[in-house]
């Protein structure tokens, strides 16, 4: 299972929020952990998104109430790497009356032999 980490140098705690910048309106943004990490976002455990200040001139909008735990999933690559497995467990093999293989299919891979 893996979980998301705050951003925040030497914070290990699991991250619960994603801080957002909207610079055009000088806004930081603190809302509920987003389903994916984005490259110009910020995921911040529970303390860092409640104590999170911001330069004079600019204003933070906050999440009302308490931040939802994140729900720990399956990575997408495992996810991947399962379906791959499973797929592989069916065997087919195409023989010729003299018992050759032909072609051999292993999920959803095929295996043919090389031309003589």
């Amino acid at each position: 299972m893996h979980v998301r980490r705050c951003t925040r140098t030497a914070c290990a705690r699991p991250a619960v929020a994603t801080l957002t910048y909207a610079h055009a309106d000088l806004t930081a943004v603190v809302g509920p952990l987003a389903s994916y990490a984005e490259p110009h976002s910020y995921d911040l455990c529970e303390e860092h998104a409640v104590r999170l200040t911001v330069p004079r001139g600019w204003e933070v909008m906050r999440h009302v109430g308490d931040f939802p735990s994140p729900i720990p999933h399956a990575d997408d690559l495992e996810a991947l790497a399962d379906a791959v497995r499973e797929a592989g467990r069916a065997e087919t093999v195409t023989r010729t009356a003299d018992g050759d293989a032909l072609t051999g299919r292993r999920g959803h891979l095929r295996v043919v032999p090389p031309s003589h």
